[in-house]
């Protein structure tokens, strides 16, 4: 029994050791929302401190029915959204998810995102840890760049 025991507790710390994430995200937020909108955008940036590729594979909120990871491609003069299984952040670096670039696209939207406001956001990584995330809601230009 003993040697179950030890080979157990050596498992279960490796998984404790994987499960704890090398990726740190910031500046995450929603983009606000007009009366009866039925989708959002969140915003952020990812940065892997590790030696390894770890890859942002699922969100969720439970103020959206259904949350999809999204980048912008151009298809002739046309913008087009396409939804991606992952998104990658190679070993020390960082991957911005940002308007008119990747993004989380969220659907079906519980409530109207207002300014001032926050909702509940959970990440899950290629690595089996996730994130448990406060997301302020911001007005919706905000961070977008200007041209005059």
């Amino acid at each position: 029994m003993r040697p179950f025991l030890l080979i157990f507790s050596l498992l279960f710390s490796a998984y404790s050791v994987a499960a704890e994430s090398s990726i740190v995200v910031k500046e995450v937020y929603a983009r606000a929302t007009p009366p009866n909108a039925p989708t959002s955008a969140i915003f952020l940036s990812m940065h892997n401190h590790g030696d390894q590729v770890i890859s942002l594979v699922a969100a969720a909120t439970p103020a959206a029915g259904r949350v999809e990871l999204h980048t912008m491609l151009m298809d002739g003069d046309v913008m087009k959204m396409r939804q991606v299984k992952e998104i990658k952040v190679a070993a020390n670096t960082m991957v911005e998810l940002k308007p008119g670039g990747l993004h989380l696209m969220l659907f079906d939207l519980q409530i109207p995102f207002k300014e001032g406001e926050e909702l509940q956001l959970t990440l899950d990584f290629s690595d089996g840890s996730q994130q448990q995330l406060q997301v302020p809601i911001n007005k919706v230009m905000h961070k977008m760049k200007h041209h005059h």
